[in-house]
């Protein structure tokens, strides 16, 4: 199983500078991946931008959006050509992560409708296919580019889609390569990984899902209450919730190490452990813990 870490852009102690650095140490380290959150109304840096940056100083680990709220944006074309441009310019290493979302402002601060997101998002994913393979858009516009490398149909970037109910799990099997979990226990994700399984079936797909997870971890002294207090802020939205998500953290290297064994035996191919602080001693802790 691959090993990935989160790129730091919605922890307090974050900026600019830190967060450009953290993209180099995180590849000279040989995590797998770089991954990013997508909030909007949120004290955090942009996703797209900030793997922009990250594919700057960078040329080996993949780039991904675990997730990107593909919905609250309000045009898939333009989109296309942003995901397109980092694709590019990273030479090929970013992967789309795609969820419908559960924060109704993200959403209202677009202008565009939150209840109907899952219908569109399954609209968007097949218009992104469209674009990069030099189709027409739904608005019959064609031509959009940068074209992502490869040769044929289906050369652009990997997606994968999050989620964990029959309609995600839908989704997925019908729009992309692979599928991620956010938020599951390591015994929870074996059944989810066999649900996405039992959907590409459904589908009649050959091929197996690339199956992905994520992790917060949190390692050395005062682990815990900052790891919390991000996560409870975070998190504030789904209410009480919050707090469970709060105690979910890791905060100890052997609980790091043994959570990976769990998802690696649950069917996990890439877990992605991210971060509750952004300071550079924390990147490396986790490297310690995860990467041995």
């Amino acid at each position: 199983m691959e090993i990935g870490v989160g790129l730091p852009t919605t922890v307090p102690d974050v900026d600019g500078q830190r967060l450009v650095e953290w993209a180099g140490r995180a590849e000279e380290h040989g995590f797998s991946t770089l991954g990013v959150l997508d909030r909007l109304v949120y004290d955090n840096y942009e996703s797209l931008v900030s793997l922009a940056a990250a594919a700057a100083v960078t040329r080996r680990i993949k780039l991904a959006t675990t997730i990107l709220l593909a919905a609250y944006r309000p045009g898939t074309p333009l989109l296309a050509k942003q995901l397109a441009t980092v694709h590019e310019i990273s030479g090929g290493r970013l992967v789309v992560g795609v969820a419908a979302g559960g924060r109704e402002d993200d959403f209202r601060a677009t202008g565009v409708p939150y209840h109907d997101r899952g219908r569109r998002l399954d609209a968007a994913l097949a218009e992104l296919r469209d674009i990069w393979d030099g189709k027409d858009t739904h608005s019959g516009v064609a031509g959009i580019g940068p074209r992502p490398g490869g040769s044929g149909p289906g050369s652009g970037p990997e997606i994968i889609v999050g989620g964990h109910t029959p309609a995600a799990m839908r989704r997925a099997a019908r729009h992309a390569n692979g599928w991620i979990a956010g938020g599951s226990s390591a015994t929870a994700y074996a059944d989810l990984a066999g649900q996405a399984r039992a959907a590409w079936r459904a589908q009649d797909r050959a091929d197996r899902p690339r199956l992905v997870a994520l992790v917060y971890a949190c390692l050395g002294p005062g682990a815990a209450s900052t790891a919390e207090s991000y996560l409870r802020d975070y998190y504030a939205f789904i209410g009480p919730k919050a707090e469970m998500a709060a105690k979910a953290v890791i905060t100890e290297a052997q609980a790091l190490r043994e959570t990976a064994a769990a998802y690696a035996a649950a069917g996990c191919d890439e877990l992605l452990v991210f971060p509750c602080s952004a300071e550079p001693a924390q990147l490396d802790l986790l490297a310690e813990a995860a990467l041995g």
